[in-house]
C-alpha cells in the first residue's frame, strides 16, 4: 500500500506499512492531507519564527500585556454561534492517550466527553499514531473491541462519552511523511486524517467533528486553525461550524489573547480549558532568565496560588461574556492500592474540583475511570434543577487585571533538595516511557504526561542557569550538586524499572536527553522536538 501511496505527487512516507491502520492512508486522504500541507504551511512555519521573536523580545525585558490592537474586539458585544446539544453538558470528562483499551475504557467511563489524545498523553510512534486513528474509527462505528492478555474483554456500552480529539501542537512535525520535500505538520496530519474518515460518520450518527487545540500561543495561531477549519469543511462538502473545538489555554500568553481567541474561532468555538501543568510550564519557559519569575517546588504551585487563581478565574470570565464553555483542568491522581493514599488524594480532587464549580467551570477533566464520579458529584451539586452549565454565570466581579497574570509569587515557596530530585526522576521516567512507546506514564500514583515532564525538566535548568541560587537548607543549587543527584537518582530508577527494562537501553537514552535538555545554554523549547528524533 506504501508504495502505491507514493505514487501521489510530492508525497513522500518514509515508514514502514501496517497491515490495519495503513487501510486509513487511502489516496484520497492523503490528498487531502496535502492540501492542507500546501495551503497553510508556509503560514504555520511563520508563526512559529513569530513564537521566536516574542521569546527574544522577553529575554530582553519585555513582559505581556493586553493587546493594544485588539481592543475593540474586547470591548464590543459579540457571542458564539450556537454549540451543539450533545456538548452542552460537559461536567466532567476524561483525557487520555488512544490506544484501544483506553478508548474503550474511557467512551465506557460514565465521563460526559472523552478527550482522546495524539498529543501530550501520546508518544507519536508511527504505530501509535496509527493505530490511534484506527481505534477512533472503530470506535465511532461502534466496532471496537480489545481483548487483553489475561483473557478479560472491552467492548462499548450503549451510552458512551462524546468523543473529542487533540491533535498535536502546530511545533510539531511529522517525520514520517513528507510532501514536496516537507515534513508534513503533525497538526494537520492528525486532524486531517481524522476528519475525513469521520466527520460524516459522526454526523450521521448525531454528533459531530469535535477537537481540542493545544499549545496555541496567539490568536493568529487560532486564526490559522479556523481557516483550516474553513477550508476542510468545503473539501468535504460539510457546512461551515460544523467543527467544534475547544482551546486550551495554556500558554502565558494566551493568557492575554483569550477573548481574541473566543473571537477568531467564534463560528467553531465550544470553550476553553485551563490547561494548568503546561500554562506553569509556559511561564517558566517564556521568563526563564527573569529573577522575578522563578517558581518554588512544583508541588507547592497550586490553583490557589494568586497568579494561578488569577488565571483560572478570567478564562471563566472571558467564556461566559462570550458564551462559550469554561473547563477546568486536569487532576492526575491514579487510585492506588493503599487504602490511605486514596483517602486523602480523593479528598485533595474533591476541594480541586469544588473550587471550580464555585467560581464558575462549567466542568472539569480527570485522568482516571475512577475519578469520573468523585468530580462529577461536586458538579451536580451546582448543576441543578435542570441546568447543565453554568454559563449564565458571568462573573462581574472579576476583572480581566495583567498584573495579577504576572505576580509569580507563592507564599512560602521554596527550592528543596527533595524537589530538585524529583523532577531530575520525573522527567527522566517520562523520558524513559515515552521513548518505549508510552505517553501517559503512571509515576507515584500521578498520570505524568508531557507537560508534567517539561515542568520538571524547566525548573531544573531555570534553577541551575539562574545563578547564586540556594536550597531551603542554604545549600547552593549549582551543576556539581546536579551531577551528585542524577548520578544517584540513575540508581534509584534503575531499581524502579528492573533489569529488563533498562536493557532496552531507553533508560541510558533519556539520561543523555535529559542532561542536553539540562545542560544547554538555549534553552529547548519542547522535549519532545529532541526526543522525537529517537522515537521509530
Amino acid at each position: 500500500m506504501i508504495d502505491q501511496l507514493e505514487k501521489i505527487e510530492g508525497l513522500q512516507i518514509i515508514a514502514p506499512s501496517l497491515s490495519k491502520p495503513a487501510e486509513l492512508l487511502t489516496e484520497e486522504a492523503l490528498e487531502f492531507i496535502a492540501a492542507l500541507h500546501r495551503k497553510f504551511n508556509n503560514r504555520r512555519k511563520q508563526l512559529l519564527e513569530d513564537r521566536l521573536e516574542v521569546q527574544r523580545s522577553i529575554d530582553n525585558g519585555s513582559v505581556f500585556t493586553y493587546l493594544k490592537e485588539t481592543e475593540n474586539i474586547r470591548n464590543s458585544e459579540w457571542k458564539v454561534n450556537p454549540i451543539p446539544e450533545d456538548l452542552q453538558d460537559r461536567r466532567t470528562e476524561i483525557t487520555g492517550p488512544v490506544d484501544r483499551k483506553m478508548v474503550i475504557n474511557a467512551l465506557n467511563s460514565g465521563a460526559k466527553v472523552f478527550m482522546a489524545d495524539f498529543e501530550d498523553a501520546n508518544s507519536p510512534t508511527w504505530d501509535n499514531c496509527l493505530n490511534g486513528q484506527l481505534n477512533l474509527f472503530d470506535a465511532i462505528r461502534k466496532q471496537i473491541d480489545f481483548n487483553a492478555p489475561n483473557g478479560k474483554e472491552y467492548k462499548l456500552n450503549d451510552k458512551v462519552a462524546v468523543l473529542k480529539v487533540r491533535p498535536r501542537g502546530w511545533h510539531l512535525n511529522e517525520k514520517h511523511v513528507k510532501i514536496d520535500g516537507e515534513e508534513v505538520s503533525a497538526s494537520l496530519f492528525d486532524f486531517g486524517l481524522y476528519f475525513f474518515h469521520n466527520a460524516k460518520e459522526l454526523l450521521a450518527r448525531g454528533s459531530g467533528p469535535y477537537f481540542y487545540l493545544p499549545k496555541l500561543e496567539s490568536h493568529l495561531e487560532a486564526k490559522l486553525w479556523n481557516d483550516v477549519f474553513v477550508m476542510a469543511q468545503n473539501y468535504l462538502d460539510i457546512p461551515q461550524g460544523t467543527i467544534k473545538v475547544t482551546v486550551l489555554i495554556e500558554t502565558i500568553s494566551a493568557a492575554f489573547e483569550m477573548e481574541e481567541i473566543i473571537y477568531v474561532l467564534k463560528e467553531h468555538m465550544a470553550g476553553l480549558n485551563a490547561g494548568r501543568w503546561d500554562y506553569i510550564f509556559s511561564i517558566i519557559k517564556k521568563f526563564k532568565t527573569n529573577p522575578d519569575f522563578i517558581m518554588p517546588d512544583r508541588g507547592q504551585v497550586t490553583m490557589t496560588t494568586p497568579f494561578m487563581s488569577a488565571y483560572a478565574e478570567q478564562l471563566v470570565k472571558a467564556c461566559h461574556k462570550r458564551g462559550a464553555h469554561a473547563i477546568g483542568g486536569m487532576s492526575a491522581f491514579i487510585p492506588a492500592k493503599n487504602e490511605e493514599v486514596n483517602k486523602q488524594a480523593f479528598k485533595k480532587v474533591k476541594q480541586d474540583k469544588k473550587r471550580e464549580a464555585s467560581i464558575g467551570y462549567d466542568g472539569t477533566w480527570v485522568a482516571h475511570p475512577l475519578l469520573v464520579e468523585v468530580a462529577m458529584e461536586e458538579f451536580n451539586k451546582k448543576l441543578t434543577d435542570g441546568k447543565v452549565n453554568q454559563k449564565d454565570d458571568l462573573r462581574e466581579s472579576v476583572e480581566f487585571n495583567s498584573e495579577k497574570l504576572l505576580q509569580i509569587e507563592v507564599d512560602g515557596g521554596k527550592i528543596t533538595e527533595a524537589g530538585f530530585r524529583n523532577n531530575i526522576n520525573v522527567a527522566i521516567l517520562y523520558i524513559e516511557s515515552w521513548l518505549s512507546g508510552t505517553g501517559a506514564a503512571a509515576l507515584y500514583n500521578l498520570m505524568e504526561d508531557a507537560a508534567t515532564a517539561e515542568i520538571s525538566r524547566a525548573q531544573i535548568w531555570q534553577w541551575l542557569h539562574s545563578g547564586n541560587l540556594q536550597f531551603s537548607n542554604g545549600n547552593p543549587i549549582d551543576f556539581q550538586i546536579y551531577e551528585h543527584f542524577l548520578a544517584e537518582e540513575k540508581v534509584i530508577i534503575e531499581k524502579m524499572l528492573g533489569p529488563e527494562r533498562v536493557e532496552t537501553g531507553n533508560l541510558n537514552k533519556a539520561i543523555r536527553i535529559f542532561d542536553k535538555l539540562i545542560k544547554t545554554t538555549e534553552f529547548l523549547p519542547f522535549l519532545t522536538l529532541l526526543a522525537y528524533e529517537h522515537l521509530d
